[in-house]
């Protein structure tokens, strides 16, 4: 365990030592801290990331520093960030604080340019996301809002929102998702569980494309037991299906 500890100098081996423990570390600091961490950044989450990344990049870059400190500086860090993150679920002055409330860019088609400097953003870079979003004209937007993820979420007018087939009362098929549950002559298990089925009935399924499961590229599955059996790829490089 010397590699945990400050050194004059460390071996390769060492060094590798130290970037496996420490991925390794990060991996379940992730995981402890939770989806919301990574999948937006938000006040508290880009402090929290912000600091662990130059925690954690000193010691494997310095042999003079020991891996220790930063561990427990990093594990003391994760409890502060679990801890505000539960408090300002109970404390709204708290949640007001690191999740303050969207900010109104656009109203009925009018720019409210006070709060582009609440934002700190640009009119070119409300109009660059606003081009995102397909918008042409900014009359047609009912209201946008600057998200505290540092995104714009944008609505339209209701008289320039495209048509559904609720609008033109045509009755549809419901929803089904599509999953994947042979991939390269391996069942996805987890999926064939869930459905309730067993391997038995999947090669039944996969009878009529004349394969075995182990030639099958790729087979998909939807809510209704449907099966759809890719099989090689054709002289376009494309994967040719059967149903």
């Amino acid at each position: 365990m010397d590699f945990f500890k400050s050194q004059e100098s460390l071996t390769t081996v060492e060094w590798v030592l130290r970037s496996i423990v420490s991925f390794v570390f990060l991996l379940l600091a992730a995981k402890v801290m939770g989806q919301r961490s990574i999948s937006q950044l938000r006040f508290l989450d880009f402090i929290i990331a912000l600091v662990l990344g130059n925690i954690i990049a000193h010691p494997l870059s310095d042999e003079n520093l020991g891996l220790k400190g930063s561990v427990i500086t990093t594990i003391v860090l994760i409890v502060l960030y679990v801890a505000a993150t539960w408090l300002s679920l109970k404390w709204p002055l708290l949640k007001r604080y690191l999740d303050p409330p969207p900010i109104t860019l656009i109203a009925n088609g009018q720019i409210q340019f006070h709060s582009l400097s609440i934002a700190r953003i640009s009119v070119d870079y409300l109009f660059s996301e606003l081009r995102k979003e397909k918008v042409d004209d900014i009359q047609k937007v009912s209201l946008a809002v600057w998200e505290p993820g540092g995104t714009i979420s944008v609505f339209m007018k209701t008289q320039y929102q495209p048509l559904t087939p609720a609008d033109m009362k045509i009755e549809t098929p419901p929803f089904t998702i599509i999953r994947p549950i042979i991939f390269e002559g391996k069942i996805d298990m987890p999926v064939l569980k869930e459905i309730g089925k067993d391997p038995a009935w999947l090669e039944k399924k996969i009878a009529p494309a004349d394969l075995k499961i182990r030639d099958v590229i790729l087979a998909t599955v939807d809510d209704n037991e449907n099966v759809r059996v890719y099989t090689n790829l054709n002289q376009n490089g494309e994967v040719a299906q059967k149903d």
